[in-house]
């Protein structure tokens, strides 16, 4: 037990410490104006939001559903195959048929149709319901931070060397052990990302949710990836409505659909959840586009757009 103890506390110091170390390591970025978004601080209970949220990504996902459930001890049974992200909370589920694990924060359940469980002591979770059912040879409990086939592998949001990215559920298998494409997810340390999204026609929906956080710690979005895509059309009136940024705090939710251009900087961790799962070549950099304007209309300091440096050489597709 104390072994168990020690390298329990030891993972959680790594996270932390490592976002710690971390802090200095992006380059400054200029700051766009604070707009909210689509965000659920579903922490602070924040209901309406989050039925805002749901309802779209219902209709942008037929066949797809989600819900919220906070300071429980039991999911009930659900009608459906779910995939249960367990937010707040930790100690011991016992499924109906009799199963037990130990679960803590960063964790999912997946469930299978009219399954469902209890816990010994109190938790909150963001629930999918899905379409199809995970393989069998995926377990019913998936712990990051416990399983021993999954392990750091840098990329996407987080490619430096010492990245926590640690991927759940998977749509290529060489990427990680559980294969499934119903809905992806990966656990990931984010610092300073490159600007991107998927796109509308072959691309998926995206959710970030927040499991720490550093003070600095936000999301840069834009609808008007058109725009940002024809630098030589953009006009420096143009340039203040861009690109919106947004704080973020432990507990949200933000989703962040297809078409969306989006960038995480200045320390998350967050659970990265893509519906379906993450189509390979339907992450599109738009990092040289920025760069571009900048150029163009010979922006500098506050007044530059914000870009990532390393990724915007080229064009980037992931």
């Amino acid at each position: 037990m104390t072994t168990k103890l020690i390298f329990r506390g030891s993972i959680l110091l790594y996270v932390v410490l490592g976002l710690l170390a971390c802090q200095t390591a992006p380059t400054p970025i200029s700051e766009p104006p604070i707009e909210e978004m689509k965000i659920a601080h579903l922490s602070a209970g924040d209901t309406t939001a989050f039925e805002e949220i749901r309802r779209q990504f219902v209709q942008n996902n037929p066949g797809y559903d989600m819900h919220y459930i906070g300071n429980a001890r039991k999911l009930p049974s659900v009608g459906d195959n779910a995939v249960v992200f367990i937010q707040e909370g930790g100690g011991t589920a016992t499924l109906n048929k009799g199963d037990t694990s130990k679960f803590s924060v960063g964790d999912i359940i997946l469930l299978a149709e009219g399954e469902g469980f209890t816990t010994d002591s109190l938790f909150s979770a963001l629930t999918f319901t899905v379409p199809e059912a995970p393989p069998s040879d995926i377990p019913t409990f998936v712990r990051p931070d416990w399983d021993l086939n999954i392990t750091d592998v840098p990329g996407g949001c987080a490619t430096e060397t010492n990245a926590y990215r640690r991927i759940l559920l998977t749509w290529l298998g060489k990427v990680g052990p559980y294969n499934f494409h119903a809905l992806n997810a990966h656990r990931v340390r984010i610092m300073d990302s490159f600007s991107h999204y998927h796109p509308k026609e072959g691309g998926f929906d995206e959710f970030y949710l927040v499991q720490m956080a550093m003070p600095a710690a936000k999301i840069l979005t834009s609808e008007k990836v058109s725009t940002i895509e024809n630098p030589t059309s953009v006009d420096k009136e143009d340039v203040d409505n861009l690109i919106q940024s947004t704080p973020l705090k432990v507990g949200d939710l933000v989703y962040l659909p297809r078409g969306t251009m989006h960038r995480g900087v200045g320390g998350v961790l967050a659970q990265v959840i893509t519906v379906p799962g993450f189509i390979p070549g339907s992450e599109v950099g738009v990092d040289h586009h920025l760069r571009k304007i900048n150029e163009l209309l010979s922006l500098e300091g506050e007044s530059a757009l914000p870009f990532n440096e390393s990724a915007s050489t080229e064009a980037v597709i992931k």
